[in-house]
């Protein structure tokens, strides 16, 4: 196995919508950061690759307009995923590893504005048993909600104490949408918006992106003093037939983590891709995470949530967090789908 390592990472500054710049626009200041950080060129990149979704666009292939971005000389090596930019990392990895390439840029976004998000996302459904019934993201996650509460797997309370951290915890993060938070008590008196959910339990509509540069070996120790090296990934999916498993667990997520390593050391921060609380307690028991493990710093996907782009996010924040020097060794997790149907885990490690 080939040593590869994050290096340089960038993303917008997130906003619930971007109505005066396309996805072209919107992206392409990202991907000139992410490159003059490390003081590189798109000549010295040797694979590019993207995840979007055409369904946020509206139109067929809107991958190859945002590649307008990247720029049309010198030519390049290029890919694409219908998935969040954390799978389109994963190929670029590959890649590396098979020995194709020595560096690559990865990069996710969407606009998330323009159509009904939680209607948008429910065409993921089964289309013969579920999409008939036109059940939204939100509604399905509520399901998922209530199955925990009846199990007594986690109280309202709980759901509300993570959105008061992690909103509390976006203070900090200059590229968040939402920051801060009313008291525990004040979500608590809210009205629900689906049943158990109420606002603060669901991530925001968000437009906006990121970008990541990975190398191997020498480049990557090149480019950054400290990089995060991609000691494990491994991505693994459950069944859309969510009749036929128990909603209230997410056991690709704890395959993923399995095969990438998360138990094989301390973990000193995570950044885990939930976009709604209840799904935060999921993953924490099903990746293996104690409570002595820092959660979210950046806010999660409750502080924003740009679809396509949130899981590419997870793994660029602990890369930060590594870099900086200020962990040694973090897990970032990207989720797809509905209930955490698809998920992928990397653990990054520093150089020491």
């Amino acid at each position: 196995m080939r040593d590869v390592a994050i290096v340089s990472v960038a993303q917008t500054d997130h906003r619930r919508a971007v109505p005066e710049l396309n996805e072209v626009e919107m992206i392409q200041p990202v991907i000139q950061t992410v490159l003059e950080q490390i003081d590189a060129k798109i000549s010295d990149i040797g694979f590019t690759c993207s995840g979007s979704s055409d369904y946020l666009a509206g139109q067929a292939f809107s991958f190859v307009m945002t590649l307008d971005a990247v720029g049309a000389w010198p030519p390049i090596v290029e890919s694409h995923v219908e998935m969040d930019g954390a799978w389109a990392l994963y190929e670029a990895w590959l890649k590396i590893q098979s020995g194709h390439a020595d560096t690559a840029l990865v990069y996710g976004y969407s606009k998330a504005s323009p159509g009904d998000l939680p209607r948008v996302l429910s065409r993921q459904l089964d289309p013969y048993y579920y999409g008939p019934l036109w059940p939204d993201s939100v509604a399905m996650a509520g399901l998922q909600a209530r199955a925990m509460l009846d199990k007594g797997m986690i109280t309202e309370a709980e759901m509300a104490e993570i959105a008061h951290r992690s909103r509390t915890s976006a203070e900090s993060n200059p590229h968040a949408q939402v920051k801060g938070s009313p008291s525990v008590d004040q979500l608590l008196a809210e009205d629900y918006l689906s049943n158990p959910l109420r606002k603060h339990d669901c991530a925001p509509v968000t437009d906006g992106g990121c970008a990541v540069v990975i190398a191997a070996g020498d480049r990557a120790r090149e480019w950054a003093d400290n990089p995060a090296w991609i000691r494990g990934i491994d991505h693994r999916v459950d069944s859309h037939n969510f009749g036929a498993r128990d909603i209230t667990r997410a056991p690709s997520a704890a395959l993923a983590a399995e095969k990438a390593g998360v138990s094989d050391g301390q973990v000193d921060v995570a950044e885990l891709c939930a976009p709604f609380t209840h799904q935060e307690r999921i993953l924490r028991n099903e990746l293996g995470l104690g409570d002595d493990v820092e959660v979210n710093p950046s806010g999660g996907a409750l502080a924003a949530n740009p679809i396509m782009g949130a899981g590419l996010i997870r793994l660029g924040e602990v890369a930060n967090r590594i870099m900086a020097g200020d962990a040694g060794r973090g897990v970032a997790h990207a989720t797809s789908g509905h209930l955490l149907q698809q998920n992928l885990v990397a653990v990054l490690e520093g150089s020491s």
